[in-house]
């Protein structure tokens, strides 16, 4: 299938495609006309690294788990330590933002929003001390 079809059934935009052939992760067969087709392991591929960035692999975490998908001799615990770790970063992530939640919450609750210039959100971004 060409570069079309393949977006169309793996979700892939062509342009992520042809970005994920520049870096090595998937490697198309190629006409003499230098149309890229797509078999179907290629497209498994796409479909994998589709899913994989959905839930927040990194590139990199891809190529590394595209290698153990291929690899036969693979331990499973290899792969765990990948999802492991991406975990840790999502836990990581959602905390930092339940920080900058609590602390805008804060921030919008404090302000007035009235006619007055006075604002304690503008104040804190400036790290100011209000005036009373």
């Amino acid at each position: 299938m060409n570069i079309g079809d393949a977006s169309k059934a793996s979700g892939l935009p062509a342009k992520t495609i042809r970005y994920y052939e520049d870096i090595g992760l998937v490697k198309p067969h190629r006409l003499e006309n230098g149309y890229r087709m797509f078999d179907g392991d290629q497209l498994n591929k796409l479909k994998f690294l589709q899913r994989a960035r959905g839930i927040g692999f990194t590139v990199e975490e891809c190529r590394a788990l595209l290698a153990l998908y291929e690899d036969k001799n693979r331990t499973s615990a290899d792969v765990k330590n990948i999802a492991q770790n991406r975990l840790g970063d999502i836990d990581r992530k959602m905390q930092e933002l339940q920080s900058m939640r609590t602390l805008l919450h804060h921030l919008v609750s404090s302000c007035q929003g009235d006619d007055r210039p006075d604002c304690p959100i503008l104040d804190d971004l400036a790290d100011v001390a209000p005036v009373h």
